[in-house]
């Protein structure tokens, strides 16, 4: 099996006796889970890897309070193959998911995938999603048929429906047209016919959505399901996919942050804060709390994009185009990540163990005392032993799949071994100054030995020793994961596309809207108050 660490059955024993040794005397518990999944974050957002940052003093304590992972990657470079990977433990060449869904795509990921919300929730788990899906909203293909026994969120980017509250964006797009006919607008990427909806399991309950108080209703809501889930008695997993980094932004400047981006920087970390205290109340001890990001920044966003550090790509730079989202430069999967799990989980710790996100399935199913899912391979490692501090050895192999820019989406043509990085195509991705590098195939490929070069900035000559003695390890490994894709259960997910498909709650209204500007936030501000009972768009 490519990727993993022996059987379940090795693995169930391995979770149970790391939990032992804290505990020897005590029964093992099945641990509550939080997976923080910010968006288009840089790995320079987070003070704790980049000092310039100032605007993340909440992310920097639990840094301090865990384990800090700085050689840590997203599966893929842009949204939904990122989160598919996440929740299979798969990449997108096995589990099918390659790009994007759109707002009217008929599938999503494949229905034969199976979810670490349905492998949790089989091993006695409540499990709920908040925030972003981005992996297919019709039929059975929403979060409520995944696996999740409760959902509250957008079905894709923020950016892909109009609202009232259009927020920061470059350049802008307009807000949603009010009355008569919809005007059209020349962008391409600005959505203006319908308007971004937000849903309760599978009700469309505002549309559009107020982008000003969706933090608050996503902190609201996650806190609510931490403390109906802990009263239950079941242990909980939470995926709360968050809309801080994306586009559009959602906070005006402030003199206490480096401008619109540090403001939005600012409200996430106090976001991710105030659901660490809320797990922190039901116990400290009893939750694993893990924070990443989908995939870097989106360089073409200028101001509005994140911060890369020091992993800028320069290769790329000197030629044009950007070296971050959609490309396989580090600045493109090299994301933040933190665990935190007081008592189990070494404080203080910086961990230059080579990680993904794949790694987050195996992982939580293992720790949850489950077992993975049969006939199929996995790509991410079961990493209890390196979140425990016991090893720092992570994956010898990692591929990073084409996401958008160059070469054919989904397709393995770039790969880590140990600290060398090997490009068979670059280029294809926009920067902020509009410039797209050339789409540039290479064979041989360019090898970089990022332990001296972290920049990406001078590949190894080929002519050189160390050129000539790493190669041919790089080809084996290439050839080999290629191989155990090939040889694989790879599933294919459903691209087509339909205007029928597209969330709206009223045909009969300019841009889908549920009722008159304004009514959707009385009702949401009286649900937080205490009502319970399930609405309906009227």
């Amino acid at each position: 099996m490519f990727g993993t660490m022996g059987t379940p059955w090795v693995v169930l024993v391995l979770a149970m006796a790391l939990v032992g040794l804290w505990a020897p005397c005590a029964a093992y518990k099945q641990p509550n889970f939080i997976v923080i999944l910010a968006d288009d974050v840089g790995w320079g957002d987070l003070g704790a890897n980049w000092a310039e940052t100032k605007e993340t003093p909440h992310l920097d304590e639990l840094a301090a309070e865990g384990t800090r992972f700085v050689d840590f990657h997203s599966a893929a470079s842009t949204c939904s193959p990122s989160r598919a990977s996440l929740l299979t433990g798969r990449l997108g060449a096995r589990n099918g998911v390659t790009h994007n869904f759109a707002v009217t795509s008929v599938g999503g990921l494949p229905l034969n995938e199976t979810t670490l919300a349905e492998v949790l929730r089989g091993a006695g788990y409540s499990t709920g999603a908040i925030g972003k899906w981005h992996l297919g909203h019709h039929g059975r293909h929403h979060p409520s048929f995944r696996g999740f026994d409760y959902y509250f969120g957008i079905p894709y980017s923020h950016d892909m429906g109009c609202t009232d509250t259009p927020g920061y964006n470059h350049p802008p797009c307009p807000p949603c047209p009010r009355h008569g006919s919809i005007a059209r607008v020349a962008r391409k990427d600005c959505y203006v016919e319908v308007a971004l909806p937000l849903f309760e399991n599978t009700t469309i309950i505002q549309q559009p959505v107020n982008l000003s108080s969706l933090t608050e209703l996503y902190a609201e809501e996650a806190a609510r399901f931490i403390h109906r889930a802990s009263d239950s008695g079941h242990p909980f997993f939470l995926y709360l996919a968050l809309a801080h980094m994306h586009v559009p932004l959602g906070v005006p400047p402030s003199p206490f942050a480096s401008g619109i981006y540090g403001a939005s920087l600012s409200e996430m970390d106090a976001l991710v804060g105030r659901i660490k205290r809320v797990a922190d109340s039901h116990g400290k001890g009893n939750t694993l709390l893990w924070f990443t990001g989908d995939n870097g920044p989106w360089a073409q966003k200028c101001e509005l994009a994140g911060r890369l550090g020091p992993f800028i790509g320069a290769w790329q730079q000197q030629r044009g185009g950007s070296s971050a989202k959609q490309t396989t430069w580090e600045g493109g999967h090299r994301v933040p990540a933190l665990v935190y799990w007081p008592g189990r989980i070494p404080a203080k710790r910086t961990s230059r163990a080579l990680l993904s996100a794949l790694d987050i399935f195996p992982t939580l199913v293992a720790l949850a005392g489950a077992a993975l899912p049969p006939d199929r391979r996995f790509d991410g490692l079961d990493v209890s032993p390196v979140l425990f501090g016991w090893s720092d050895v992570g994956h010898k192999v990692l591929l990073h799949p084409n996401s958008g820019a160059a070469g054919k989406d989904g397709g393995i043509e770039a790969l880590r071994l140990a600290q060398y990085k090997a490009f068979y195509t670059t280029g294809g991705a926009m920067a902020c100054d509009g410039s797209i590098g050339p789409a540039e195939h290479h064979q041989p490929p360019l090898i970089f030995n990022l332990d001296r070069d972290i920049q990406e900035q001078e590949p190894l000559d080929v002519a050189s020793r160390e050129y000539e003695e790493v190669l041919p390890a790089i080809s084996r490994a290439y050839s080999q994961a290629l191989e155990d894709i090939a040889t694989d259960n790879v599933s294919v997910a459903d691209y087509s596309k339909d205007p029928a498909v597209t969330p709206c709650c009223d045909p009969q209204h300019v841009a889908c809207r549920c009722h008159a500007p304004g009514a959707h936030t009385a009702v949401l501000d009286h649900r937080m108050e205490g009502r319970t009972t399930r609405l309906v768009c009227l």
